[in-house]
């Protein structure tokens, strides 16, 4: 049976050094070839081993950077689970303008978030308690030339002494055999416990799922939900910093927009414009904020898009120029598309049952026209409705 930390010491040799640079980029569809190649002269395991490096790597690319992953070691649920660098170098830099130096970042995983705050100038104690996963971590310090900043331990977190240390990061695994985990207290280690080692020092972050209620964040806590791009990739507990805060951050940027503890916007009927609110703030809870600088009110009250009657430029929400609106029919709007000659459609929907793909079949089978155009599937004052209209340049 193979050693899988084994197999890993052997990608760091020479022998699989030059494997590995051997291997780079390699097209999938020339992966069988190759091997069968490669195996005359090396080792099958090592072969192997390479090349499936070679296909993280590629991976971890999206994540990381080619420039950075090339030169990294992965584990499937490595590239899976770690955060994407932007987001690390965004809460890194928040660290270190806390004043922090020195962080114990307990389940460091890859090294992701190690090596993000390491290039913030922060020294990091990195612990892991699977033996393959520290091994990869600490070749990934050695890989990126951070050894001296950052300290890789193989350990149970929970029995770590993190006080020596300016700040504690945690980031539970939030994945089991089952897939995803939702339940905060089913994560390994479970949140209670990294809020309890959290209070103990001077600042911390505890990442955690986007879905995260807001009746588990404990009240000591600054929330901080975080996209990129515009995709929701977590949800950060901040100790130490504005307890009760609520915020969403979005990068690139970062544009930060914190609550104000408006009451909900009004209802009224569509206006000119549409604003789709970037996720992290709606997950925060912080539509009304940005309807409230709009000047704008609710489609209906339990759905997040907002309309307006004039264009403001903002960070938090995709504006869209509505054209037309109607009650949901499926005759009504093939014809519609039909008389603006639209062969492009995109369909959005909150509040709506409908599937975007087998709409977008039925209202064009042969698309054909030479315009583009977006639909909102969702309710106007509780009734189902379609707004037809284009994104605002």
């Amino acid at each position: 049976m193979n050693d899988p930390l084994h197999t890993f010491a052997s990608l760091l040799t020479p022998e699989g050094r030059a494997l590995l640079d051997e291997v780079r980029g390699i097209d999938p569809a020339d992966e069988l070839a190759v091997a069968t190649r490669l195996r005359r002269d090396h080792p099958a395991e090592l072969v192997s081993a390479a090349l499936g490096q070679a296909r993280l790597r590629q991976r971890a690319a999206a994540k990381f950077g080619a420039e950075d992953a090339q030169r990294m070691f992965f584990t499937p649920n490595g590239v899976e689970q770690s955060t994407r660098a932007s987001v690390a170098a965004y809460r890194a830099q928040r660290l270190r303008g806390l004043g922090v130096s020195s962080v114990a970042d307990l389940c460091c995983g890859i090294g992701g978030d190690a090596i993000a705050m390491a290039r913030a100038g922060i020294r990091v104690l990195a612990v892991d308690r699977d033996p393959l996963t520290a091994a990869v971590a600490r070749a990934n310090a050695e890989a990126l030339g951070l050894s001296e900043l950052i300290e890789v331990r193989e350990a149970d977190v929970t029995q770590v002494d993190p006080s020596p240390y300016d700040a504690v990061f945690v980031d539970p695994a939030r994945r089991g055999g089952r897939g995803r985990i939702f339940d905060p207290e089913a994560y390994s280690p479970p949140l209670s416990w990294a809020v309890g080692t959290a209070l103990k020092a001077p600042h911390a972050a505890l990442k955690t799922a986007p879905g995260i209620p807001h009746e588990a964040i404990p009240p000591q806590a600054e929330a901080e939900w975080v996209s990129d791009g515009g995709d929701v990739k977590e949800a950060v507990l901040w100790f130490g910093t504005e307890p009760g805060l609520v915020r969403a951050t979005l990068l690139p940027g970062p544009h930060t927009l914190r609550a104000r503890g408006l009451p909900d916007p009004p209802v009224r009927t569509p206006g000119r414009y549409l604003y789709e609110p970037d996720g992290a703030v709606v997950r925060a809870h912080l539509v009304a904020e940005v309807a409230a600088d709009l000047d704008g009110g609710l489609l209906d009250e339990t759905i997040a898009y907002i309309t307006a009657d004039a264009l403001r430029p903002t960070p938090y929400a995709s504006a869209y120029e509505i054209t037309d609106h109607l009650p949901f029919n499926v005759k009504k709007l093939k014809a519609l598309l039909r008389a603006r000659e639209v062969g492009t459609l995109t369909v959005k929907k909150r509040g709506s049952a409908v599937e975007p793909e087998e709409l977008r079949r039925k209202v064009l089978p042969k698309p054909q026209g030479r315009n583009t155009a977006t639909v909102f599937l969702t309710r106007v004052a509780g009734a189902p409705a379609m707004l037809l209209g284009h994104p605002v340049r």
